[in-house]
């Protein structure tokens, strides 16, 4: 149990056991024991030695790492001190020593004892820290933004590593309290308004954001200011990507555009989501995808009782349950193979697992593709969210979780408008059933399958260009964690029907997205790296909508959230038309499935005409059919001729 420097903590202390008792009587006696005293010092010491020896080999105390001594430490010393020092005095007591000891004594020996036990572990972590360690001007002129909690605890951590590669020479921060005040030894030179005359000044290399909760505003005023004066940038995680307040030097990381954009931290009411989450089973479809996954680590961190990973793909199932099962072990984790178009294998999954909560997340999502393939839009997005839906309908789910788009909003593509559908059939199924339907829509996420950030951050390393659709284009953007978090806490807020909508903030200009990070990266805009512009894609329009004319917006107890009107839709009559719908897309009848959906959602607006034209995306598929088009031209072949042909 006790290594070779434990055993000598150990014998260190036996011997500040007896100091503290000795001297506590030289103290009490000024320095002149008679030799009455002597004997009565000799009688108990030995008791005293014996039972404080016991407490603290009992007390856990030689666990604690002493290189790393805290406050905490210190309070654990204070009890452990006080209940040996109680404990001796019973002992005395209980062989008669204590009539002819002074009551003063005991508190003496508790003083002393406690002084030096807590000054011999901050004199070793004081020493180790200056004199053991490497110094620390060996590193790279450090200068931290922000002379806070976060601040304050990467100043330690860097002090703590061996060959650190930092050597923090002051903090900047604007609160005017501290100002010219010093953080553990470390001076505060001034604000950040101030950033650039201290860069110079003091000839600083490094710049670390150390203020997890800034704006946007002020990460890219800072991340200007060290372009400006040829300085590296780093900065920390988020707040909510700082566990328990531990941060680490790994954790310092490249600004990435997701800072600069500078999104708010989201407050979840935590407990509400316990209770419909916390020992439930819980199935999400989509589990491999950039947010079905992030939902599994969300929901896995509130302690289902089962957690049923739903999903076609194999492979990223496979990294998913992997992932979740190394961190998770408290409760089942089952990935399941399966696709939601299939009525049978659905049916089984439900029926075996009994889900109370369902999350929806499984869909075909990008643009381009499901023009060049609107029969999958038709028969996987909305095919499937009926299977799927109809199935937690007969099984009893208790809440199901839709994830929408704002490309259901006026769409002007098939996969906008396969999602209203999708929308339309939970939110009528909803007014029948016991089940907790609700969908959630929000706009793009940065980072997911698909997103123009990845895209881009490719094309830089591969030394461009850039591409962008058009210089006008703007999309709401949130991060996946965020956008996740807000799902669950929407989860447990309706009562069934509701499309829920979260604040996605300021739309952002994709060009402006597009020259933030290739400054990031370290190049010029349209000098070291070029952005060309391509033209919109199929389906893509120039900004997003999250509301439909007519949808009511009404606040919910979360801020974040918003709650749509509920609109009637009968359950029947869209169960006609979507049976007509099928048929066409399993037939591959395309000029009737574009027709249909347009009736099923009268504000699906196309970029392009239904009437006998075959819309872009076609003439991609088979260039051989458009040679004009290839020209620059822009006829077009009906859909039935253009059918016939690819048959």
């Amino acid at each position: 149990m006790f290594t070779g420097r434990r055993i000598l903590v150990f014998v260190l202390d036996i011997c500040l056991i007896a100091s503290a008792y000795l001297l506590s009587f030289l103290f009490r006696f000024d320095f002149s024991l008679l030799a009455e005293t002597s004997e009565i010092v000799s009688q108990s010491l030995a008791i005293v030695l014996a039972v404080k020896v016991t407490i603290f080999l009992a007390s856990g105390l030689y666990r604690n790492i002493w290189r790393y001594a805290s406050l905490q430490d210190a309070v654990e010393i204070f009890k452990v001190v006080t209940l040996s020092t109680m404990l001796s005095a019973f002992a005395l007591l209980l062989f008669h020593q204590t009539p002819n000891i002074p009551r003063s004594i005991y508190l003496l020996d508790w003083f002393l004892l406690f002084f030096m036990m807590s000054s011999s572990r901050l004199v070793w972590r004081m020493y180790r820290e200056r004199c053991l360690l490497p110094r620390l001007n060996n590193g790279r002129r450090t200068l931290i933004v922000g002379a806070g909690e976060a601040g304050n605890l990467l100043l330690k951590e860097i002090r703590r590593q061996v060959d650190s590669p930092y050597n923090v020479i002051g903090f900047v921060d604007d609160d005017g309290d501290k100002q010219k005040m010093r953080l553990a030894g470390v001076p505060v030179l001034g604000t950040i308004a101030h950033l650039h005359g201290i860069i110079r000044k003091y000839a600083v290399e490094d710049v670390i954001i150390a203020i997890p909760s800034a704006s946007g505003a002020v990460i890219r005023n800072l991340v200007d200011c060290c372009k400006k004066t040829k300085v590296r940038f780093k900065t920390l995680p988020s707040i909510t990507a700082i566990i328990d307040g531990k941060i680490s030097v790994s954790h310092i990381k490249d600004v990435e555009i997701e800072d600069l954009l500078g999104r708010e931290t989201v407050t979840l009411d935590e407990g509400r989501i316990c209770d419909y989450l916390t020992g439930k089973r819980v199935l999400v479809t989509g589990a491999a995808g950039s947010i079905g996954s992030e939902i599994c680590r969300q929901v896995a961190a509130f302690g289902p009782a089962k957690l049923i990973l739903f999903d076609n793909a194999e492979t990223p199932l496979y990294h998913i349950e992997k992932e979740l099962t190394e961190k998770y072990t408290d409760f089942p984790l089952i990935p399941v193979l399966g696709d939601i178009r299939h009525r049978d294998r659905v049916e089984e999954v439900l029926g075996e697992f009994l889900p109370d909560v369902v999350f929806h997340a499984a869909a075909y999502k990008h643009v381009p593709m499901m023009e060049y393939n609107p029969a999958e839009a038709v028969t996987n997005n909305i095919q499937g969210t009926k299977i799927l839906a109809d199935a937690a309908h007969r099984v009893g789910v208790r809440n199901f979780v839709m994830i929408s788009t704002d490309k259901a909003v006026n769409p002007t593509n098939v996969m906008g408008a396969s999602k209203r559908t999708a929308e339309m059939y939970v939110q009528a199924l909803a007014r029948k059933s016991g089940t907790n339907f609700t969908t959630v829509r929000f706009g793009n996420v940065l980072g997911s399958n698909g997103s123009v950030i990845p895209l881009f951050k490719e094309q830089i390393r591969n030394g461009g260009p850039v591409t962008v659709t058009d210089s006008r284009v703007i999309r709401y953007f949130m991060t996946i964690p965020e956008a996740c978090q807000l799902v669950l806490q929407a989860g447990c807020i309706g009562n069934g029907g509701e499309i829920f909508v979260l604040d996605m903030g300021e739309p952002v200009r994709i060009l402006d997205l597009a020259e933030e990070l290739i400054r990031l990266s370290g190049f010029i805009p349209n000098q070291d790296i070029d952005i060309i512009f391509t033209g919109l894609r199929p389906g893509e329009k120039l900004f997003e909508e999250l509301l439909i004319e007519g949808e009511g917006i009404k606040p919910t107890s979360h801020e974040k959230i918003h709650v749509l009107e509920s609109v009637a839709i009968d359950l029947n009559e869209i169960n006609s038309e979507l049976a007509v719908l099928f048929q066409l897309a399993h037939q591959g009848d395309i000029p009737g499935l574009l027709a249909t959906l347009r009736d099923l959602v009268p504000e699906f607006t196309p970029r392009y005409s239904f009437d006998g034209q075959a819309p872009p995306a076609f003439q991609r598929v088979r260039p051989d059919l458009f040679p004009l088009a290839r020209k620059g031209a822009h006829k077009v072949l009906s859909l039935k001729k253009l059918h016939q042909q690819t048959v």
